[in-house]
């Protein structure tokens, strides 16, 4: 086993990264020896989250920009590809969701915006990381965060549910086709998190946090870092026999 930190000399892309899964991400894909670029719409979170990286002995470079719009995203990867050469992975994490409403109560808007976010999001991150991944010819790993509604039906709204279904999806397709250029492509089927957005929720309706945690062998919901963990291990080279995988991170929700 090399003595080399798990992601050293790595370029990643780390969407959603102004808190939860993408904050706890860019910290620990930091200090296993990436340069990162973080990205999420609130500037100033990224701007202290890449200071404290730095702070820290670490690469990062912040740019704010969201990913439902291509052009954001098209600015992200030039940076990173500016900054450091090329792009060698990417965490697709930035998400979005609200309580949930049925179908025929849901406004079309709130569909739009949950689709947008979740699958659009990953679409346009997807487009502009392969061309610059192939345009270096070094391969590459990109990890797309997806969620236990994306396999069940979780009690989530259903348009969330559709659009995690459609990443999984999205990721095996990917795979498939980039598997001969040397990219990998993988998702993270992620269970219940303490994330901000995960905190508003349960502050608007705390009753929820049984039907949260309930379904969990482990009975509990994971640290951000958790989820971290497998993310940077699958954009690391450990992993270079994994591909078009959907990869439990969920306490044994999907295996109850």
């Amino acid at each position: 086993m090399s003595d080399l930190r798990m992601l050293e000399n790595k370029v990643i892309m780390i969407t959603g990264a102004s808190s939860g899964i993408g904050a706890a991400a860019a910290r620990l894909f930091a200090a296993e020896g990436a340069a990162v670029v973080v990205t999420a719409r609130r500037e100033g979170h990224l701007e202290a989250l890449a200071e404290e990286i730095r702070r820290r002995g670490g690469q990062a470079t912040a740019v704010a920009g969201d990913v439902a719009r291509c052009a954001d995203v098209a600015q992200v990867v030039a940076r990173a590809v500016a900054e450091y050469g090329r792009l060698d992975g990417a965490l697709n994490n930035a998400g979005w969701a609200t309580a949930g409403t049925r179908i025929h109560e849901t406004d079309g808007a709130v569909f739009d915006q949950i689709v947008d976010v979740n699958l659009r999001g990953v679409w346009n991150c997807l487009q502009h990381q392969l061309h610059a991944m192939l345009a270096a010819g070094c391969g590459g790993s990109i990890v797309n965060t997806a969620s236990v509604a994306g396999v069940l039906a979780t009690g989530a709204n259903a348009s969330y549910v559709a659009a995690k279904h459609a990443v999984i999806g999205l990721t095996k397709a990917a795979a498939q086709e980039y598997a001969p250029d040397g990219v990998r492509v993988n998702s993270l089927v992620v269970g219940s998190t303490r994330t901000e957005l995960m905190t508003d929720i349960l502050t608007q309706t705390p009753s929820l946090e049984e039907c949260f945690t309930g379904r969990s062998l482990q009975k509990r919901m994971a640290d951000p870092v958790e989820v971290a963990q497998a993310a940077a291990w699958l954009c690391s080279d450990r992993s270079s026999f994994v591909t078009g995988t959907a990869l439990p991170v969920d306490g044994g929700w999907t295996a109850a």
